[in-house]
């Protein structure tokens, strides 16, 4: 399961950790991945055979970089027969998938890794995944996933949140009072990774969308950023009462210190 607090830079790490021939990437390539600013995540394909005791999955994970460009990296998990561990590997290429496919599992490399009705392939796939990345980063998301709401606690969650909040235009007194009556919350990460500051540091950025249901069955969000963009490169925490608020301060704390 993926964790929604988890950050482009603790995502790719843990992505080239597990991965038994991460060495065979270019070093270029890795650089390049160093300046991820944040990453999208989907299931390419799967094939399980209980009779045969084989398994494998492949994933698509695609890094927006701060030069502008798009990188993917596939990923193919993997058991074969009487071997319960997991094994994963990854590549730069579909074609690279497929011959590991091969060798792995003596298929022919179309057999080994079907090509999806959806996929799109070459220059308009990669203008699809900038596409897609660069909606992370956008001002605005009308289009959400549909929330999955947890009734615990929801309303002491909203005191803490707001507790840690340091900065001097959080929600005031209202918001708090309307969020005491929360009896449902969900998080979703709107954002993570790493910016260069104009002195050179580099800074951590997280974007959060605590949502709230209430006792009358309205819906209110706090925004929360977290970051180190301070001058003494701490931990900071900040909420907002909209998402504009709060990538507005991203922007003006990633420009000026």
């Amino acid at each position: 399961m993926s964790d929604p607090y988890e950050t482009t830079e603790a995502h790719l790490e843990r992505l080239l950790g597990r991965a038994l021939n991460s060495f065979d990437l270019p070093d270029r390539l890795v650089e390049r991945l160093g300046t991820a600013l944040a990453h999208s995540s989907s299931l390419y394909t799967t094939h399980h055979s209980p009779s045969a005791g084989l398994w494998r999955e492949t994933h698509r994970h695609t890094y927006l970089l701060s030069d502008g460009g798009a990188v993917s990296l596939w990923e193919l998990s993997y058991r074969l027969r009487e071997d319960r561990s997991t094994r994963c590997e990854v590549f730069t290429s579909k074609d690279e998938l497929g011959l590991a496919v091969a060798r792995l599992f003596g298929e022919a490399p179309s057999e080994g890794l079907p090509l999806p009705a959806q996929d799109r392939g070459g220059e308009e796939g990669a203008q699809g995944d900038l596409a897609e990345l660069g909606a992370l980063l956008a001002a605005s998301a009308p289009c959400r996933r549909r929330r999955e709401y947890t009734p615990e606690q929801s309303a002491d969650h909203a005191r803490r949140v707001l507790r840690r909040a340091e900065n001097a235009d959080r929600p005031g007194e209202g918001v708090a009072t309307l969020l005491r009556s929360a009896y449902a919350h969900h998080i979703t990460q709107a954002f993570g990774g790493r910016q260069c500051l104009p002195d050179g540091r580099d800074a951590g950025f997280s974007l959060y969308e605590h949502a709230f249901v209430l006792l009358d069955g309205s819906e209110l969000s706090l925004w929360e950023v977290e970051h180190t963009a301070t001058p003494d490169g701490r931990h900071m925490c900040e909420v907002y009462e909209s998402e504009a608020a709060a990538r507005g301060a991203m922007e003006l704390r990633g420009r000026v210190r």
